[in-house]
């Protein structure tokens, strides 16, 4: 039971996330569907706390002392990239951009930063869980196949 437990918060980690929570599980032993399920849950949880909250977040700090610097730069780089990948897939193809955005399973391409992409989108909030979700399910697939043949080949 202790290892689905640390297995469903690792995925809500940002940038672990299910890409590294998914071959976690699979190399405690837990059986595939459930750890799946569970991986694919623990990465959608925080996406309507990071849609509603994150850009607020970096907006209140982007003036404070120590951290607005770094805020002040996540916001213009958030606004730069959406207007870029609005821009490229136009403002019907944000949905399928998003879905594929957050489906490919590498570092910083995952619900966290897929959300908050959307957040400057301003994407609707059914639009970008619809999209986000789709992703993380894919993504889901692609490292489960992956860890489930690495696994198989190192013969663990």
């Amino acid at each position: 039971m202790l290892n689905y437990l640390i297995v469903f918060l690792v995925s809500m980690v940002p940038l672990i996330e299910l890409r590294g929570a998914i071959p976690i599980a699979l190399g405690m032993g837990l059986p595939a569907v459930p750890a799946y399920i569970l991986c694919v849950l623990g990465n959608l949880l925080p996406v309507p706390f990071i849609y509603f909250f994150a850009r607020k977040v970096l907006v209140w700090g982007a003036d404070k002392r120590f951290i607005g610097k770094f805020f002040t730069f996540c916001l213009e780089k958030g606004e730069r990239a959406g207007q870029k990948l609005t821009q490229t897939a136009g403002r019907g193809g944000l949905f399928v951009a998003l879905m594929i955005f957050v489906g490919i399973p590498l570092p910083g391409t995952g619900a966290w930063t897929g959300v908050l992409g959307a957040s400057f989108l301003n994407m609707g909030f059914k639009s970008t869980v619809a999209s986000v979700s789709l992703g993380v399910i894919i993504a889901g697939i692609i490292m489960g196949v992956v860890s489930a043949l690495g696994l198989h080949i190192f013969g663990l």
